[in-house]
């Protein structure tokens, strides 16, 4: 990853590379130095209470959880295996139904091994969090090389 980021050059990487969040339809919102924010469209199907309409807290932890991960290519400028190794999420309030559900995430700390994270969740103000969550996640936390080139099939847009 070069000094500017490509948010569509992230977007192939998390459809082609992470099915559950193609499937459920995570989008990249924002990326910059600050760090990512993804955005998912509210669908009914992803509702954890047929009845009230409010999404399940899997769908918000896949959200919270794969924008925190993108957020240390951010802060590292470049793509190693990582793993998350603690998640920790506090559900504030319900996310209403119908509206876009937002996760942003920032990488405040790097060591030689680890990244950590914090990151929240909401639907149009970032101070008006649906849940909060802190993290941490394990660089080269694998001895699958580095993806210095983005492969074939993520290219495609």
């Amino acid at each position: 990853m070069s000094d500017s980021f490509d948010i569509n050059q992230i977007q192939n990487i998390i459809d082609a590379g992470i099915p559950q969040c193609a499937d459920i339809g995570v989008k990249v919102h924002e990326m910059d130095e600050g760090g990512v924010t993804f955005r998912l469209p509210y669908d009914e199907k992803l509702a954890g209470n047929p009845v009230t309409g409010v999404l399940h807290g899997g769908v918000i932890t896949t959200l919270i959880d794969s924008a925190s991960g993108m957020c240390i290519y951010v802060k590292l400028k470049k793509y190693i295996p990582i793993a998350t190794l603690d998640l920790r999420i506090d559900y504030l309030k319900p996310a209403t139904p119908g509206e876009m559900l937002y996760a942003h995430a920032y990488c405040y700390k790097l060591t030689e091994k680890i990244g950590f994270v914090r990151s929240v969740a909401y639907h149009t103000d970032r101070n008006d969090p649906i849940a909060n969550s802190v993290s941490t996640f394990m660089l080269r936390s694998s001895a699958t090389p580095p993806l210095n080139e983005v492969s074939e099939s993520m290219k495609k847009v």
